[in-house]
């Protein structure tokens, strides 16, 4: 049986631990008081030989000899290989605990698209059920000893109900030299298909669903079946217990304590017992324990897996789900906060405080700022305020040249600068025109769309310049060129108005 401590450790507080230290089940001390009575009796013996039978010359002999091994035992790299081993071998096991076949998902799979309240649709959903129960007896019959014991033969398992003479028939009669734990699932696949073929499983996405869920099942069941087969090297365990055997060993006779009146380093205190030796055997004694009881969770150990259990709870679980609980459902009723705006459980009284504190909005939530550190800042480069249009800036920096109102490249790319990083609106665009310049005496043609403005209202004042306009000189049909005059940047424009690039760079080409 597992030993299970967790409620006592719940909570964290002083001295949580303490209580656990005097349990005997599952406890270190169960597994080490052997091994640490054998080296205290070794050592307590050679302590008794030196100071009692040997003589003086032999003393002198067994003091450098002691003083040797005292100092080339720190050579064995003893924390390091035992660390490295038990992480390891603790990996190893909880992946193997993740690997154990639980039914679980499959069961919910079984009950949701299996159809049929008759004999025939019950005796579909239990049969595939016990397929997957079987399957997972079967393997776990070949890697765990307590199951082994359960169900000796395949007598046992036909006779405990999980196969059927007339399967056991069958899988005795497949000609197969490797384990057969898989034929129960193939059994699954087949019985599966027939059942769509009846109409019991309505549609191909159902069927497709209940076979991933099968070989997930059945992966578990191979990875058990590798993990048992492939064990952590021989070498790695051989080189850890060679290192933690020899290493105390030495300390057998390196931590003997002399005689204080021949003066040597570090012996001038004379004790029977060595504790600190005998603490660091119960650690890394106890550490390559640890790795050796758990290196195989599916024997008999008190901490080992309790695979028998397992097997008694998936299958007893997974014939209520597709049998019992086929079809089964509560009548709905409105819940309890059905007219509630904000659903809240109530708390026990040992639970209210929890009530008073805030939710968790975010660990930038509470940060405060100083008014100043709030502002938006210009972007750096520029002059204006911040929103100026990048046309504006550019124009500034590029003012219009005799090149460019004469209409050279350089004045054709800034036009289509200025438009590209510039948008048209409405109100520009209704009031932009292009006048073209004509010879002296006759009056200007100009193409502006906008009504004469009535004599009697004063005159609206002018804009104030801006600045030189570029002009662009472009080919016409009666002269050899004809001035227009380009429109400075004007607003941003909304963002559903087309772009004008495109219409820029066909002028240009």
């Amino acid at each position: 049986m597992t030993v299970t401590y967790t409620a006592r450790v719940a909570n964290a507080r002083f001295g949580g631990f303490s209580q656990l230290l005097l349990l005997w089940r599952g406890s270190i001390y169960k597994l080490l008081w052997r091994e640490l009575l054998c080296f205290l009796g070794f050592y307590m013996a050679l302590s008794a030989a030196y100071r009692f039978v040997l003589k003086e010359g032999q003393k002198r002999y067994f003091e450098k000899l002691v003083i040797y091994c005292d100092q080339y035992a720190s050579l064995i790299p003893v924390s390091f290989v035992l660390g490295f081993y038990v992480t390891l071998v603790v990996h190893r096991w909880w992946n193997q605990y993740l690997c154990m076949p639980l039914p679980d998902a499959l069961m919910c799979v079984v009950a949701g698209t299996v159809h049929g309240r008759d004999e025939r649709g019950r005796l579909y959903r239990r049969t595939l059920m016990r397929y997957a129960g079987l399957s997972a007896v079967l393997i776990l019959r070949s890697v765990s000893t307590a199951v082994f014991k359960r169900f000796p033969t395949i007598d046992h398992v036909v006779e405990a109900g999980f196969m059927t003479r007339e399967e056991r028939k069958k899988f005795e009669n497949l000609n197969s030299s490797y384990n057969k734990y898989w034929v129960p699932c193939v059994w699954f696949s087949n019985l599966a298909a027939q059942a769509r073929r009846e109409g019991r499983i309505r549609d191909n996405s159902a069927l497709k669903l209940l076979l991933e869920e099968l070989n997930v099942f059945r992966g578990k069941c191979g990875m058990l079946f590798h993990y048992d087969w492939i064990s952590v090297p021989l070498v790695y365990t051989q080189v850890v217990t060679i290192a933690l055997y020899s290493y105390f060993l030495a300390c057998l006779i390196g931590r003997q304590f002399l005689d204080p009146a021949q003066g040597y380093k570090d012996h001038g205190l004379d004790l029977c017992v060595p504790i600190f030796t005998l603490l660091q055997f119960f650690f890394y004694a106890g550490w390559l324990k640890v790795a050796e009881q758990l290196i195989n969770p599916f024997g008999e150990d008190d901490d080992d897996f309790e695979t028998n259990f397992l097997i008694d709870r998936n299958f007893q679980v997974s014939m209520l789900a597709v049998d019992e609980m086929y079809d089964d459902l509560a009548v709905l009723e409105k819940d309890l906060y059905w007219d509630a705006a904000e659903a809240r459980a109530p708390y026990t009284v040992a639970t209210v405080f929890q009530l008073r504190q805030p939710s968790f909005q975010g660990s930038t939530f509470d940060i405060t700022l100083a008014k100043e550190d709030m502002q938006f800042q210009r972007l750096d480069g520029l002059d204006g305020p911040v929103g100026e249009a990048p046309g504006d800036f550019l124009q500034r920096l590029l003012p219009a040249g005799a090149g460019m109102a004469g209409g050279g490249p350089l004045g054709r790319r800034l036009s289509f600068l200025l438009r590209k990083n510039s948008c048209v609106s409405e109100a520009s665009t209704g009031a932009s025109c292009s006048c073209a310049v004509v010879p002296e005496g006759a009056a200007p043609e100009c193409s502006c769309g906008d009504p004469p403005l009535d004599p009697g209202l004063p005159e609206p004042e002018p804009p104030p310049p801006a600045g030189p306009e570029p002009l662009v000189l472009i080919p016409g049909p009666a002269e050899p060129f004809t001035t227009v005059t380009v429109p400075g940047p004007r607003g941003l424009a909304p963002p559903w108005l087309p772009s004008p690039i495109g219409e820029e760079e066909e002028n240009l080409a």
